[in-house]
């Protein structure tokens, strides 16, 4: 099985302007439809997104590999893991 790239996106999603829960449901829902391994980047806003989403994304088994600032809003990547039957 091939692995995609340790580090470019297989998706994008803006979801600057959008408020708390709807961006953690948002991204919720676009990883569920990526294949196990693919890694997402998620545009968020300061404050409450970037403080919020990143741990409900955690406790919900994804990981988060890397959060930056990108000058006004924040890039966010997530892996959606890969299930081991």
């Amino acid at each position: 099985m091939n692995l995609p790239s340790l580090s470019t996106p297989d998706a994008q999603l803006d979801l600057r302007g959008t408020p708390c829960p709807i961006n953690f449901v948002r991204t919720k829902l676009r990883l569920e439809q990526m294949q196990p391994g693919h890694l997402l980047e998620v545009w968020l806003d300061p404050g409450e997104p970037i403080e919020q989403v990143p741990d409900s994304l955690t406790m919900a088994g994804y990981h988060v590999e890397q959060i930056v600032n990108c000058n006004g809003y924040y890039s966010l990547s997530v892996r959606r893991p890969v299930t081991v039957s």
